[in-house]
């Protein structure tokens, strides 16, 4: 059984808090600059795909991590206290203790969208993204301005600006009118009122993370090494992908410098269409992308929900390139290749 490490009351006493909001701030910026300053950061949905490897940055860089969860004993069995050291588990009745001391938190909670959708499934969905983030915002909200975390990073998914074959789409464009659209728009919406007066939000909309251990590319890859992989339906549809290490150094970058602000698409610079992706899948991992899975098929199986394979919008991260972010895999190729070399 694995052990549970509860909140303790002590919690403050992990990082070096300051008596006033301005040396907060101060506090902040010299980590930014000099990167020789301990944060606590409190995470939702880290014990996901993306949680899990920013857990892991945020640790080698000898940060203190405060894991938000409903379940203590899934948490801690993800995050064993022997190996993660710096790793505090907090469930729902010491978030907001959890969130006072800490500075800055990250918001990735949220149900996975690739599945059948009934009318409960879309119910929760949306509630699973919009709950957690008023929770998140309610306890920064109501922290003692000495005691609120300087930054709340929340993810958001570039869903907000629905589908196009055609179009182009940046952190300036409207957004769409679908249901995935809708979900984004209240997701962010309840993140927005945290208090911006005194805390920096960024909303990261991200796209399609790759990575051999969740996301999409884990349910693609399989199907390669049994040659039975190719493109889902007509394969124009748009891929706008990020790795995942890129997508943890972005909200990593995010938590440490102030000059991120705002809305910034969670992409790599150079999205492709999903025949492109999938043939370049079939390249890296040797096998063919010669068996395209018929749009009807999809449809039959997943539903409604056969929009997020289906569907795409080809969305580029023009803020993260006007703040210098460095991407390590800018090119679908060298990213796959990557992945391939972990397998």
């Amino acid at each position: 059984m694995a052990t549970i490490r509860p909140f303790p009351s002590s919690f403050s006493a992990l990082t070096a808090r300051t008596t006033s909001r301005r040396s907060r701030l101060v506090f902040c910026c010299s980590c930014s600059a000099t990167g020789d300053k301990a944060l606590t950061v409190a995470i939702t949905g880290a014990t996901g795909f993306v949680g899990r490897r920013l857990v892991q940055k945020l640790l080698s860089d000898d940060h203190k991590v405060c894991v938000l969860t409903r379940s203590a004993t899934k948490a801690a069995s993800v995050f064993p206290s022997s190996a993660y050291p710096g790793v505090t588990v907090a469930e729902q009745g010491d978030w907001e203790q959890c969130i006072k001391s800490s500075n800055a938190v990250v918001n990735l909670a949220g149900m996975p969208i690739s599945t059948r959708w009934s009318p409960e499934v879309k119910r929760e969905i949306m509630q699973s993204r919009v709950n957690v983030t008023s929770k998140v915002v309610d306890h920064i909200n109501n922290a003692s301005a000495d005691a609120r975390p300087s930054v709340f990073v929340s993810a958001t998914a570039v869903g907000y600006y629905g589908t196009s074959e055609t179009d182009s789409f940046d952190e300036s464009s409207p957004s769409g009118k679908d249901y995935l659209a809708e979900v984004c728009r209240e997701w962010e919406g309840r993140a927005r009122q945290v208090n911006e007066d005194d805390v920096r939000l960024v909303l990261i909309r991200i796209g399609v993370v790759l990575g051999k251990d969740g996301g999409a590319l884990a349910k693609m890859i399989p199907l390669f090494m049994m040659f039975a992989g190719g493109p889902l339906g007509s394969g124009r549809q748009w891929f706008s992908w990020i790795h995942l290490d890129d997508l943890v150094d972005l909200i990593y970058e995010s938590i440490k410098n102030p000059a991120y602000r705002g809305v910034i698409n969670g992409t790599a610079p150079n999205p492709v269409r999903l025949a492109e992706m999938c043939d370049r899948l079939g390249q890296v991992v040797g096998r063919p992308s010669w068996l395209p899975v018929p749009e009807l098929a999809l449809k039959a199986v997943l539903g409604e929900g056969a929009t997020v394979v289906l569907d795409g919008q080809k969305v580029l991260p023009v803020r993260a390139s006007q703040l210098g972010f460095s991407y390590r895999y800018p090119y679908i190729r060298d990213a796959l290749k990557a992945i391939a070399k972990e397998l």
